[in-house]
């Protein structure tokens, strides 16, 4: 039983970990709203959400971490809350390994049994 949105985080964190799709396909409402890191799409469909993650879970040594003095816990109403903060991810592409720093929100309703209703991330642009 999840008792606080981090929780949620914590449970998206260490299924994209692990490579476990369908664990972290079961965390999006069927109405969910995804804007992707790695993607210029608008993702409002459960088949797209899944597709998304199945394609980046394909990723060698896949994996993303959270900066936690970061995160950001808002209350919004009842059992809603939003989550905002950075978080790293990681993989190989044509041999090296990458890092892409992401700031991301989350809209969460634990009264849900699959809580993320919207969930935004971007890449952090380079300061000029």
């Amino acid at each position: 039983m999840v008792k606080k949105p981090e929780d949620i985080l914590k449970k998206w964190m260490l299924a994209v970990n692990k490579g476990d799709v369908e664990r972290l396909f079961s965390l999006y409402d069927k109405k969910a709203v995804l804007i992707p890191t790695f993607s210029n799409k608008l993702l409002n469909k459960p088949e797209k959400i899944r597709e998304y993650f199945k394609n980046l879970i394909k990723r060698e040594e896949l994996s993303v971490e959270l900066h936690k003095k970061t995160l950001i816990v808002q209350p919004i109403k009842n059992e809603m809350y939003a989550l905002s903060g950075i978080y790293c991810w990681h993989f190989v592409l044509d041999g090296e390994s990458l890092g892409f720093e992401a700031r991301f929100s989350y809209i969460i309703d634990l009264a849900l049994s699959s809580p993320i209703i919207h969930h935004h991330s971007s890449q952090i642009p380079r300061m000029l």
